[in-house]
Order: structure tokens, then C-alpha cells, then sequence
């Protein structure tokens, strides 16, 4: 199948709606590399989440500070072993939106990621099975930059040589998909394949 949306460029997030949203055996697998109680790691976990997605925090920081919050200390070994779990909880693919991205890909729409994420996922998510669909990935940990932040769009829609009114984009966080439309970005906030197929189908030709 293919799907056409001419004249517009869909950009897609890419945690929890590329890739799938983590299980309960993904979070309880992260616990266990930790060695500590889930109601120690997430707080500090998500604490320290937007550092590293702005680059300010390298990956090895991050889980030192982690691990400095909890009171505990984990060896290189044990470090590389955390970002190796966490890693692969959030490369696990969504494969009903994979289908659809393909499906755009084919019908000759241009494609384009924005994550908030930190520099280990620049390459991966461009040099990945799905990444040869996207013409362009924007990783927020390169850009100085997160989503809401207006000008983390903005730079998207100047390097993808488009207004933000020729601009899709798709996120599941509504704080995201809202701060894109105030810049006249045509938003879908994502809650799952079926409602994107809809709002997709809506725009094609």
C-alpha cells in the first residue's frame, strides 16, 4: 500500500509511537540491572531525563547521577549494563506504525523524526531498519534544544526547508502536539496505529 500526502513533510516522535510503549517485564528488567526498589531509580530516573536529552549530560553522567540520587555505586561494567536494558526497552519497534511510516514512504511523503533524545540515539534511530523511510532524523541532544520548546520546531521546519504550516507532526505528549500548533504545525497527538491511520488517511490524496 501507499499512502500520499503531497505538499507536506510528516515528522514523527519517536518514543511511544515508533517505538513501542515499555512493559512491564522492560521496567521491571531496569529495576533488576539496578539493584534497587523501582520507587528509588524512576524518581531519579526521570529526574535527570532532560539533561541528558538536551546533550548537558553525557550517557555515563547520567547514570552516575542517578546513581549518586540513590545512594548507590555502580561500576563501569554495571553502568553499561543499565544504558544496555534501558537501550533496548526503547528500540523495540511499534510495528502497526512502522507499517504506516512504510506506507508513506512508498507514497512519496517526506518524513522526518524529532526525538527528545539523548546523542547514543542519533545513529541507530538513522541507520536502523526504519530509519531509510526518514529523508532527515533531528535528535534533541544535537540540537540544544526539547520539545515543547518552540524553537526546536522551528529549526526542524528551517532545516527541512519548509514553513511550520507545511509541517505534520505526531507525539504522543500532548504538551508537545499543543506547543506545535501554536506555530500553525498541523498536530496529531498519538494514542495509538489506528487513530494515526485515521488522521493520515484524512490528509492524503
Amino acid at each position: 500500500m501507499a499512502l500520499t500526502i503531497p505538499g507536506r513533510v510528516v515528522v514523527f516522535d519517536y518514543g511511544e509511537v515508533i517505538s513501542a510503549i515499555p512493559s512491564a517485564a522492560d521496567r521491571a528488567a531496569l529495576v533488576g540491572a539496578a539493584g534497587v526498589p523501582g520507587d528509588r531509580l524512576w524518581p531519579a530516573y526521570d529526574r535527570h531525563r532532560d539533561a541528558l536529552d538536551r546533550g548537558t549530560l553525557g550517557v555515563t553522567d547520567y547514570w552516575q547521577q542517578i546513581a549518586s540520587d540513590i545512594g548507590v555505586t555502580w561500576s563501569a561494567a554495571e553502568i553499561h549494563n543499565l544504558w544496555s536494558v534501558d537501550f533496548r526497552t526503547w528500540i523495540t519497534a511499534e510495528p502497526a506504525t512502522v507499517e504506516l511510516i512504510a506506507e508513506l514512504s512508498h507514497g512519496g511523503t517526506r518524513l522526518a523524526i524529532l526525538s527528545n533524545a539523548g546523542f547514543d540515539f542519533g545513529s541507530p534511530l538513522r541507520f536502523s531498519p526504519a530509519g531509510r523511510y526518514f529523508e532527515r532524523v533531528f535528535v534533541s541532544a544535537e540540537m540544544d534544544a526539547l520539545k515543547p520548546e518552540p524553537a526546536i520546531y522551528l529549526e526542524v521546519a528551517s532545516e527541512l526547508g519548509i514553513t511550520p504550516e507545511a509541517m505534520v507532526f505526531i507525539d504522543n505528549k500532548s504538551i508537545n502536539t499543543d506547543a506545535a500548533a501554536a506555530l500553525g504545525i498541523t498536530v496529531h497527538h498519538f494514542t495509538g496505529a489506528g487513530g494515526l491511520r485515521k488522521f493520515l488517511t484524512s490528509l492524503a490524496s
